[in-house]
């Protein structure tokens, strides 16, 4: 593709546009170079549906793969891709767009974000029987991942993919640790308790010869985070805020999940400091068996090792739970949407959706069912491996204020650096962050 972007226009203030910032805290300005890729969200004709991704680098080469691929499925339609910064910028420019009415046809937004959108009528719902008549409809995903797709009973998101957090392992030691199933895959019931798996970490640092499990959270601002509460998850606790607050959550098993998260980097099972780079880099460098991670770093990994295998997040708490987000097509509000215009996005979203074995080259699991029942899906490996994965997923907690690159998410994670870091007990930090949830609780809602 060729081309380049053209900054939105300032819309008249009105209310949802006020919401905005609400909704990207922290956002000050968009750097002038936070747009890439090709197309406005203004000007194009009417064959061409506008698309607007924070896909960069090996993502969006495999973005524009999967959009030639689609081409046979929307005849006499070009997909014009903007691609812009990942994180707050990104969201700040859509929901600026959004909010004016100035937005594309098309959007890819974390479906932890959607809170934050639906309710403040920043994104339309989807026409189901549109793209049923284009061959995608409710029973093609998984439940765990659909039901987060609805407001007040309309679908305000398709997703694309399921990108939990996995564990990822070199065969080798995991097999010389006697942790490796016949047919190649992890052993699942070595890791299902909390003993078990700190067992099988040292188990594995000896096989390595030097660290067991790696897991990469010092100074990050999701990694504590990710893996606390997919495990908190796995206790059956309860994790309800509602709006106003005060929580409703279990401390003492928050209290359980950030002892074992502190055992886990105790020195004996993994280094008691490593940030994200430094976690990557020992896997790598094969300096440790196994990581704790998530599946967007697959290619990283094969690179270093084509034979890398991957597995789902053990149960460890003893119900099945992931940690994971989607990435899912929005559709930004247009106060008075063109229909057939509407109808061709929708027909171009559910071609994008069938090309889904190309995405799932970057490790994603595609979230459109009849992609990940298909023989070439089953020999694509690990991901095959980890692909049950999207049975169990959870997302971060439907609220406005949380989802990816949040303030939420790094305020969590801050609170488990000190008990994971500094020594603050586990009973001390769960009720830290619960003071910090009723802070978020409440502060107002922009819907």
């Amino acid at each position: 593709m060729t081309g380049t972007s053209v900054p939105v226009g300032r819309p008249a203030l009105t209310r949802r546009r006020a919401l905005t910032a609400a909704l990207a805290t922290g956002a000050s300005a968009l750097g002038a170079g936070a747009l890439s890729g090709c197309g406005s969200a203004l000007a194009s004709d009417e064959s061409t549906v506008r698309l607007w991704d924070p896909f960069s680098g090996a993502d969006g080469g495999l973005f524009n793969e999967m959009a030639r691929a689609a081409r046979p499925d929307m005849p006499g339609t070009r997909i014009e891709r903007t691609v812009l910064e990942w994180g707050t910028p990104y969201y700040t420019k859509l929901a600026m767009a959004s909010a004016g009415g100035r937005g594309p046809d098309v959007a890819i937004a974390h479906m932890s974000r959607l809170a934050g959108y639906a309710p403040t009528g920043l994104v339309d719902p989807w026409d189901l029987d549109l793209l049923a008549e284009f061959g995608v409809r409710q029973g093609d995903f998984t439940d765990a991942v659909w039901s987060r797709t609805q407001y007040k009973g309309a679908t305000y998101a398709v997703p694309l993919d399921t990108h939990p957090f996995i564990v990822f392992f070199h065969p080798e030691p995991v097999k010389k640790a006697g942790l490796l199933t016949k047919d190649g895959t992890l052993d699942a019931e070595a890791f299902s308790s909390p003993e078990r798996f700190l067992d099988a970490g040292r188990e594995l640092a000896k096989a390595s010869g030097q660290q067991g499990v790696a897991f990469g959270y010092a100074t990050d601002t999701a990694q504590g985070w990710r893996l606390f509460y997919g495990l908190y998850r796995q206790t059956g606790g309860a994790f309800t805020l509602p709006e106003g607050g005060p929580a409703e959550v279990d401390p003492d098993r928050m209290a359980e999940v950030i002892a074992f998260m502190a055992k886990l980097v105790d020195g004996t099972v993994n280094p008691k400091r490593l940030d994200y780079a430094a976690a990557i880099a020992s896997f790598t460098n094969r300096q440790t068996a196994m990581i704790l991670s998530g599946e967007w770093e697959l290619g990283t990994f094969r690179a270093a090792d084509k034979n890398v295998g991957a597995a789902p997040m053990p149960t460890v708490f003893g119900t099945p739970a992931v940690y994971a987000d989607s990435h899912s097509f929005v559709l930004p509000h247009r106060a008075h949407p063109d229909e057939e215009h509407r109808r061709r996005t929708h027909r171009t979203v559910a071609a994008l959706l069938k090309a889904g074995q190309i995405w799932a080259g970057a490790g994603h699991i595609p979230a459109y069912g009849p992609v990940t029942r298909t023989r070439a899906y089953a020999g694509l490996l690990p991901q095959a491996h980890y692909k049950s994965a999207q049975d169990h997923v959870v997302l971060d907690p439907s609220v406005w204020f949380a989802g990816a690159g949040s303030d939420f998410q790094n305020a969590m994670s801050q609170v488990l650096q000190q008990a994971l870091l500094n020594g603050l007990s586990p009973d001390r930090a769960a009720r830290a962050m619960v003071r910090r949830l009723n802070t978020f609780l409440a502060k107002p809602s922009p819907a």
